[in-house]
């Protein structure tokens, strides 16, 4: 009887293939829709040099493609996210990846070895989220007073502080 409940046991791991087959099929979903934003943000850079264009057109033209810029680097961000949960999922529930560890010129930023390394590896990437929607953020606001410019700068200084704390405990720092 402990036999058959251990191989139960044992054999309900293989629960997280539903979340990272869910995980692996979102972040092809969002690679996709950060693709096709990137084809037509191209398609209206396109006009940026046309000479029909006005001034004033050319820089609400350009506003909005960095903007749009922004929010792909976001989605293939994302998407990166996902990939490396499915993969850190798979590893450390199922089964090391052969490939990924027989092949020497892969990279080493999708073997995961425990559970904080794969937190580790998620927490950088989602920190580069966050710089990106700070700078989405900062591209639309508009400064009507001091306190205003005061307040981006300090949430510009705590990024780079997280930055920084977070660079100094890859190394091992405390």
């Amino acid at each position: 009887m402990e036999k058959i409940f251990e191989s139960f046991l044992w054999n309900s791991r293989l629960v997280v293939l539903l979340a990272v087959v869910a995980s692996l099929a979102a972040a092809v979903g969002m690679f996709y829709m950060a693709t096709v934003d990137a084809v037509y943000m191209i398609g209206h850079l396109l006009h940026y040099a046309s000479p029909e264009l006005t001034e004033a057109a050319r820089v609400a033209l350009r506003s909005s493609s960095v903007t749009h810029v922004v929010e792909i680097v976001d989605g293939y961000l994302l998407a990166t996210v996902l990939l490396i949960f499915a993969l850190g999922l798979y590893e450390l529930f199922i089964s090391k990846i052969d490939q990924a560890e027989n092949n020497m010129q892969a990279s080493q930023v999708l073997l995961i070895s425990s559970l904080d390394d794969l937190k580790s590896r998620l927490a950088k990437v989602v920190m580069m989220i966050l710089v990106v929607r700070y700078f989405e953020f900062a591209l639309s606001m508009s400064f009507n007073t001091p306190m205003d410019l005061l307040q981006f700068a300090g949430g510009i200084a705590l990024l780079g502080l997280a930055l920084y704390l977070s660079h100094m405990a890859d190394k091992g720092g405390h």
